[in-house]
């Protein structure tokens, strides 16, 4: 693997610290709607309605599966963005298999 550049070397170090903070922060809603809403403040929520159940319960069962999904999509947004403000691409580091192909192929 060839070396890399001071510049593509820092481009990509700033590229994973932004990556482990969109990680950070989404990990962070998760728990809070899954643990928080969910478990914690479950008695809290119980006073209002959703749908036609309590709360509490909405986000015990279906909302905290919905927000799970919901994060996802957040998740593939904020990366493709990343990637375009970075200029990376999946094809910026040759994959494992790249070289075994080459060799089976051969």
């Amino acid at each position: 693997m060839p070396e890399l550049s001071n510049e593509e070397a820092s481009r990509r170090q700033g590229y994973w610290r932004k990556n482990l903070q969109y990680l950070a922060i989404l990990l962070v809603i998760w728990f809070v709607v899954s643990y928080g809403c969910a478990i914690l403040f479950v008695d809290y929520l119980d006073q209002w309605e959703m749908f036609g159940f309590n709360l509490g319960f909405w986000y015990a069962q279906p909302g905290a599966m919905y927000v799970f999904v919901v994060l996802i999509f957040v998740y593939v947004w904020l990366m493709n963005r990343l990637d375009r403000k970075f200029d990376m691409r999946e094809d910026d580091e040759p994959s494992a298999t790249a070289d075994t192909d080459a060799e089976v192929s051969s």
